[in-house]
């Protein structure tokens, strides 16, 4: 990992800005961006303009990915699907907690908002009721699998309603990318979760993740993986299919809080930067997909059940991921 600092100017007070603002006006270009992304600091009574807001950075672009089984409540595929009982109810609480992320976001300054709906077939989200000036990735498959639209022109990463890894035996609804075919993931040798390739995307293009909302266990595997952000706990694991959970509101409320922390301190977080080539393998279930995977001349079968690819950077390690886990011979259209 090679973590690159962000712009240790962003909370200066506000004279000091002012005072570079106006050494760069010369420079239109320099000018425009210090202008739409410059973080205002003033000292006014607790530190905030008379419009309410935070007074911190301003004009941020916060990108959100948002998974299901890390959402209050949630413990078996009775929440998880269209044939659950219990998905409808669900799809709305998944669509509350970005909600409650999005205005979170909004309190301290993000002005774009790009939401990505990464769970189960990628429409789970409820669009009548999400703010209608964000925008929203949906459905597969998709090059950038559950971080799809992200770029370098983001200063943050939220992950809501995530969950802990396949390698992890701790955690409700543990997997990676496929509970019912895969067994492992792993980049360089290190076991991976959604969370860490949906970081390691990221930090390709220079964007930090500075939150996740789950269970406890993927919270702390998050953190241990990945480095510094953000927790909202929303339940307390006892099984794979068990838990002790917030309700609803106060899961919201949770997520509100720590967006808030995580966007006040946005200095303290550095991107997850993975320097190819990176060796990504994948252990399977069954034997059948080992065997045909490795007649692709760039695969490799290192045992009956695993593959070995090697990718140049993320994009690659993602496709490749993507076609492995979505490709059928009888795919339509």
């Amino acid at each position: 990992m090679n973590a690159q600092p962000r712009n240790p100017d962003r909370r200066r007070p506000l004279h000091t800005l002012l005072c570079r603002t106006a050494a760069l006006w010369a420079d239109a270009t320099v000018a425009a961006r210090v202008v739409a992304r410059a973080a205002v600091t003033v000292a006014i009574a607790g530190g905030v303009f008379a419009s309410g807001l935070p007074a911190q950075a301003r004009g941020l672009k916060v990108y959100i990915s948002a998974d299901m089984e890390g959402i209050a409540g949630v413990v078996t595929g009775s929440q998880l699907g269209p044939t659950g009982f219990e998905y409808g109810r669900f799809r709305s609480f998944m669509t509350a907690e970005v909600n409650a992320a999005i205005e979170a976001a909004r309190a301290m300054g993000a002005t774009e908002i790009l939401v990505s709906d990464s769970h189960g077939n990628g429409e789970n989200l409820l669009v009548d009721e999400l703010p209608q000036d964000i925008q929203l990735v949906r459905s597969w498959p998709r090059p950038l699998m559950m971080m799809q639209g992200i770029d370098e022109t983001f200063d943050a990463v939220l992950l809501i309603g995530y969950h802990a890894s396949t390698a992890n035996p701790e955690g409700v609804r543990a997997h990676t990318f496929s509970s019912a075919n895969l067994t492992a993931v792993r980049l360089n040798g290190v076991d991976m979760m959604e969370a860490s390739v949906s970081a390691a995307i990221a930090g390709d293009f220079g964007v930090p993740v500075v939150m996740i909302s789950g269970d406890d266990a993927v919270v702390e595997e998050a953190r241990a993986r990945i480095g510094d952000m953000e927790g909202a706990v929303t339940k307390w694991h006892y099984g794979f299919h068990s838990a002790r959970t917030l309700m609803p509101e106060a899961s919201r409320s949770l997520i509100g809080e720590r967006v808030r922390a995580a966007l006040g301190r946005l200095d303290d977080f550095r991107p997850m930067r993975l320097e190819g080539p990176l060796e990504l393998e994948i252990s399977f279930k069954n034997y059948m997909p080992a065997e045909l995977m490795a007649y692709l001349p760039n695969v490799d079968r290192v045992d009956s059940h695993t593959i070995r690819f090697v990718g140049r950077d993320m994009t690659e390690i993602s496709k490749f991921i993507e076609f492995t886990t979505s490709y059928a011979v009888n795919v339509t259209p």
